[in-house]
């Protein structure tokens, strides 16, 4: 059951559609979808081309089949794009000259439009002595910054800013700074974090032994197990960072343990990755496979879903060979493993049609069940391509007897021992953000619904909003079929429903099926207690889960989007006055705003008058020696004051001038990020209209300085269109009114 909905609608105007040089746009996204068949059955034999592509296209149909983004927007464009969203780096080696070109490989990666993921556990720790310029070592962190920094101006793939995970062994001497690096305002927005923990770390904090913190063989430092993993735990409760990656698990089921060394992540921690590692992602969509929804018979037609895996797997194999790359070193570790990132969107959508509440038990069960069928076609068709195409050059025998091979059935056994396998590893479970909104808002990867519907605001030519309401798929599915009845709370569950059991049930349920690893956020209400906090991360490494992040509302953060019931119709609006003739004297205020992109301030005046309604603003001027503002600050103020002049209820001045963002980034003020400069500027006209004094004299953004309203918790802006409607999962954040996603 498809439903067209106008957010799907521009997400895919705005992020896929593709408009060859001198043609007309795409008109349709089934013209996408044509694009993208036609480009990847390239990779056939001449005489297979056609069938193959009907066969891609069909799949790609309906929103079955989700390639990942790059695949989406690049195919078959003949863009200088890759079209594989993972890679992690190379060993950073640790001399200045190493670690600058290695600053310069992720650069070309961004570019190109590849989120990356880097360990900086080789990098000596701050302070150590470095011999050749007798001077002391500045860590990881500081590099870090560097990279930060660099991503920052990078726009990836001409759509994007990049996306950077950050990782650093729990034995390295600088983990604590690493631990506590977000608790500074503003510093390392561009990366996730990530804690690389070891099995032997996990036995001392089970025995409640110390641990020491190494570097090159030498113990710097030992300090309690306990210790430093409630700092850990403590930050993440604070600061929604750093999440953890099991390292030595992820290595022990490896398929490729044979050839390589899993070094780090990608940005949202589905894809563990050796040196310069690359993997292509793409999702089956289990929303669209459910047969009679809400019937007592609802269920999953799992030869359609055994089909889909099967030609799933032939169009991202064949994507490895059509797409470019930004370094060598990627396309040679891609060609010579072919490894593959096959998931799933939709899932929460799937139980709820089938009658499972997300986190019990059936529903685990029903998850085990369907990436049980995934996980078998996959490596069946993955042999059957090797009889067609030839194995992975890496490819050995003894592979059999790694984890994920060793628990496959016979039968797919026997495939594997006849023909070898076309890929090194085949499943993982990535964020699907962008991409289940192009489907009809389906729920995200293998994350619960967030919310079944809520209220977006559309800008308009004339620069006014209207509000506009988005729907989850499985309650749009529900009204179709049900009409207004309501839907069966026992199975309407949302992440704001669920405790981090159920989360980590699903998760730990999920991974027994994967190759590879799962992105996922364990979404926990603001006020649950640490203690009942502390031990997510201990209850996930039982559970066998291979990494674990999480999201609590916190003041560092700020908190999800509240979802709100429909305001009230309002009331017919009073004729507006006409423009008040300005008095000879008016008192006012005048506020700097020190914008971290310019080399002069920014003074906001604000000059007020008194009527009958009271003191109330009635003009702005914006002055700046930067001359660049010049233009648009006096078209600005003349139209501000215009409408301070007119009277009435002007506060919506404040919103809109928050509501702009600056395509080349925001910036943080006093604490608070702030989209533009103009932002900036509304914060002041906000923060005088309520006649708040500034935090400090002098300068800084005084809406960032401003407390929050009594009773109302503050909430993540997001950075493309200022609204408070950041929601975080699968490691991302997704702004639920206007579409944007962004990792890291």
């Amino acid at each position: 059951m498809a439903f067209d909905t106008s957010l799907a609608g521009e997400i895919w105007s705005s992020k896929y559609r593709f408009t060859p040089p001198g043609a007309a746009p795409e008109g349709a996204v089934e013209d996408t979808w044509r694009r993208i068949a036609r480009a990847v059955a390239q990779a056939e034999a001449p005489e297979l081309r056609d069938p193959v592509e009907a066969e891609f296209y069909d799949a790609l149909r309906d929103h079955r089949f989700l390639p990942a983004g790059r695949i989406i927007a690049g195919a078959g464009t003949a863009r200088t794009v890759t079209l594989f969203n993972c890679f992690v780096m190379g060993v950073i080696p640790d001399d200045l000259g190493g670690i600058f070109d290695h600053v310069r490989e992720a650069a070309l990666t961004l570019q190109q439009g590849g989120g990356v993921g880097m360990d900086f556990s080789s990098i000596r720790p701050a302070g150590a002595f470095v011999s050749g310029v007798a001077a002391d070592a500045s860590g990881p962190l500081s590099f870090m910054d560097v990279w930060d920094a660099m991503c920052r101006t990078i726009m990836s793939a001409g759509q994007r800013r990049g996306a950077m995970m950050g990782c650093l062994r729990i034995e390295h001497p600088d983990i604590e700074a690493f631990i506590d690096a977000k608790r500074e305002a503003g510093r390392l927005r561009n990366f996730n974090l990530s804690v690389l923990v070891s099995d032997a770390f996990m036995d001392a904090l089970r025995a409640g032994a110390d641990w020491p913190l190494t570097f090159g063989g030498r113990v710097h430092r030992v300090l309690p197990a306990a210790e430093l993993w409630a700092r850990l735990m403590r930050a993440t409760y604070d600061c929604a960072e750093p999440g953890v990656i099991f390292i030595d698990r992820v290595n022990a089921a490896n398929n490729l343990a044979h050839c390589e060394e899993i070094l780090a992540s990608n940005p949202c921690g589905e894809q563990m990755l050796p040196p310069y590692g690359a993997c292509l992602l793409g999702s089956i969509n289990l929303a669209r496979l459910v047969k009679s929804p809400f019937e007592p018979d609802a269920a999953i037609d799992e030869a359609e879903l055994g089909q889909l895996t099967r030609t799933a797997v032939r169009l991202l194999d064949n994507v490895i060979d059509i797409s470019r790359f930004p370094l060598e070193a990627q396309a040679a570790e891609a060609v010579s493993k072919r490894r593959l990132g096959l998931g799933v969107t939709g899932l929460a959508n799937a139980l709820a049609f089938c009658g499972a509440r997300y986190g019990e038990a059936a529903a685990a069960d029903l998850t085990r069940r369907w990436l049980g069928v995934i996980k078998r076609e996959a490596y069946r068709a993955s042999a059957r391509l090797a009889a067609e195409k030839g194995v992975f050059p890496l490819y050995r025998g003894e592979m059999l007897d790694r984890p994920n091979l060793a628990s496959l059935d016979e039968e797919t056994r026997d495939l594997i021992r006849a023909h070898g396998l076309r890929n090194g590893c085949l499943t993982s479970i990535a964020p699907t953000g962008t991409t289940s909104i192009l489907a009809g808002n389906v729920s995200s990867g293998v994350e619960p619904v967030f919310a079944y519907a809520y209220s977006r605001k559309v800008r308009q030519a004339d620069g006014s909003t209207r509000e506009e309401p988005v729907e989850d798929y499985a309650l749009a599915v529900w009204k179709a079929l049900r009409g207004e009845a309501p839907p069966p709370a026992e199975v309407f569950v949302s992440a704001q429903t669920l405790n981090p059991a159920d989360h980590l049930r699903m998760q730990a349920a999920a991974q027994t099926m994967v190759d590879s690893s799962i992105s996922k956020t364990v979404n926990c209400p603001e006020d649950i207690a640490f203690d009942d906090f502390a031990d997510i991360y201990v209850e996930g490494y039982r559970l066998g889960c291979k990494g674990l992040t999480t999201y609590r509302p916190n003041a560092i953060t700020g908190s999800v989007l509240s979802v709100a019931p429909p305001a009230a119709p309002a009331p017919p609006k009073a004729p507006e006055p006409q423009l008040t003739p300005r008095p000879a004297a008016l008192e006012g205020m005048t506020y700097k705003i020190k914008w971290p992109e310019s080399d002069h301030a920014v003074y906001v005046t604000l000059n007020d008058t008194i009527d009958a309604d009271g003191r109330r603003p009635f003009e702005i001027f914006v002055n700046s020696r930067n001359m660049d503002h010049y233009a648009w600050t006096v078209g600005l103020t003349r139209m501000i004051s215009a409408v301070f002049r007119r009277g009435g209820d002007v506060s919506f001045v404040a919103e809109e001038l928050k509501a702009v963002f600056d395509p080349r980034g925001g910036a943080w003020l006093d604490g608070r990020y702030v989209p533009s400069l103009l932002a900036a500027i509304g914060g002041v006209v906000e923060q005088h209209m309520t006649g708040l004094a500034p935090s400090r004299a002098g300068e800084g953004g005084p809406s960032a300085a401003a407390p929050p309203e009594p009773g109302r918790k503050p909430l993540a802006c997001c950075p493309r269109c200022g609204a408070a409607a950041l929601v975080r999962k699968e490691g991302c954040d997704t702004c639920l009114d206007c579409g944007h996603s962004k990792c890291g």
